[in-house]
């Protein structure tokens, strides 16, 4: 198993794995509608380190998970945090801590570069996600997240 950051200049045939087990976790009908839309938004995301990024987990030459965040800047804390936009983890990769390993490589790179907070939404059904976020000491803040799309 390999866990690391995907750098800016990763090769395309990489960025479709990734975007294809994201599309997979939705589970989504028709995956190939979806595609370049996905590919787009983590091309995006690599151009700008600053901005944020992606870890992943390969098992040989498949990506069998993956955690994408962004950096901001909190008023509230005084400094940078990130949010952590997706953590998924392919079915059959499960119950073998990929996902508290994609999540230490993210803690540890952030206490080092002075990251104050890592924040992150799990669905308040998800005992098996929170349970992960508990043990490796993620705290329950309770709010509600509201949404505007153009």
């Amino acid at each position: 198993m390999n866990i690391y950051f995907v750098s800016p200049d990763a090769d395309d045939i990489l960025i479709e794995k990734i975007a294809r087990l994201f599309l997979q976790q939705r589970t989504l009908n028709d995956v190939d509608k979806y595609l370049n839309r996905t590919i787009n938004a983590i091309k995006l995301s690599l151009e700008d380190e600053s901005q944020g990024g992606i870890i992943i987990a390969e098992d040989g030459d498949e990506v069998v998970g993956f955690a994408f965040y962004n950096l901001g800047v909190s008023m509230q804390i005084g400094g940078r945090y990130i949010w952590l936009n997706e953590l998924y983890v392919h079915e059959s990769s499960r119950n073998k801590g990929i996902a508290k390993k994609l999540l230490l490589k993210l803690i540890y790179w952030a206490e080092k570069e002075g990251i104050k907070s890592i924040e992150l939404e799990t669905g308040v059904n998800n005992s098996v996600t929170k349970h992960l976020y508990n043990s490796l000491g993620f705290h329950d803040i309770v709010s509600k997240r509201y949404n505007f799309n153009f």
